[in-house]
């Protein structure tokens, strides 16, 4: 499979070799269950591994516009499906196998229904318990999103 090359848009930055990168990682939740996706083999980052929608903070705007704008190219969840919002404790994940350090902003969104259409980021995608979800080969520092979001999950 043929890697992705990126091509930053005018105002984005590119962290593909930078040594510390900011993120996002929502977990969504509707009703009892949390979406979870299968990353796509054409990825620069974790390859097949399971994952919440994730991207770069890559530009100027709110993590509140970042997250509708990922939903909506990732799941082609509307704005108006969502919910509510709720950050939870931003941590840093060393990965040695990229050298580079992911600034993660762990995010819960409640959104109003269970229909995802899939972008070419991700070939796959399951509504589970966060029980199912910790049986996945999960991407590296996904359960810790999970971990500091599970007191907002189980609510």
């Amino acid at each position: 499979m043929k890697k992705v090359i990126f091509k930053p848009k005018p105002g984005q930055v590119d962290f593909t070799k930078a040594r510390w990168a900011p993120v996002i990682n929502c977990v969504l939740k509707y009703k009892d269950r949390i979406l979870v996706v299968q990353r796509s083999p054409e990825l620069n980052f974790y390859p097949n591994y399971w994952n919440g929608i994730s991207g770069f903070l890559d530009d100027q705007r709110s993590l509140t516009e970042k997250i509708e704008d990922e939903l909506r190219e990732e799941l082609g969840i509307a704005k108006k499906q969502i919910k509510r919002v709720r950050l939870g404790e931003i941590f840093d994940q060393e990965e040695f196998k990229y050298k580079k350090t992911w600034i993660v902003h762990p995010v819960l969104v409640e959104v109003k229904t269970d229909q995802v259409k899939l972008d070419w980021e991700a070939r796959n995608f399951k509504w589970a318990t966060l029980s199912e979800v910790k049986k996945l080969k999960l991407l590296p520092g996904f359960d810790q999103v999970l971990r500091r979001l599970s007191h907002l999950i189980k609510k």
